[in-house]
């Protein structure tokens, strides 16, 4: 069951004070971002917020579960306390300053590579194309 995208709103909205907030759909689900990490994940209508060791300390008593099958345990955020704007948004503010950096991403390769490929001349004619230009025209026989 994937959840509804205005209770992914409402959930937002109770973090805003935690500044930056975001989120992202992803496979049928939502991440949420806090300064660009990963806080949480809104799955099936519920919260499920990264485990950290200062998000523990800030929860006391926590409730882990997985936000999907196979995935590692996460606390999961019961409806109560997902409606409390206040206390939500310092367990943000806790968790993402206790998660690293995220790595900083790889440029991605263009389509134009300045590799040269077997397929294309020197300049960037297709190999075939090349080829044909190069023969010589058929000459009629000399009688």
């Amino acid at each position: 069951m994937s959840s509804k995208q205005h209770n992914v709103e409402f959930v937002l909205e109770q973090m805003s004070a935690a500044g930056n907030v975001s989120v992202r759909k992803m496979f049928g689900e939502y991440a949420i971002y806090s300064a660009d990490k990963v806080v949480a994940l809104f799955c099936d209508d519920q919260l499920f917020l990264k485990p950290t060791d200062a998000g523990r300390a800030f929860l006391g008593k926590v409730k882990e579960a997985p936000p999907y099958p196979g995935a590692k345990p996460y606390f999961l955020i019961t409806g109560d306390c997902c409606e409390d704007g206040e206390w939500l948004s310092e367990l943000v503010r806790v968790t993402e300053r206790a998660l690293p950096k995220p790595k900083p991403k790889l440029p991605r390769k263009s389509s134009k590579s300045s590799a040269k490929s077997p397929f294309k001349t020197p300049r960037g004619e297709p190999a075939a194309k090349a080829k044909r230009a190069k023969k010589p025209a058929r000459r009629a026989p000399r009688s």
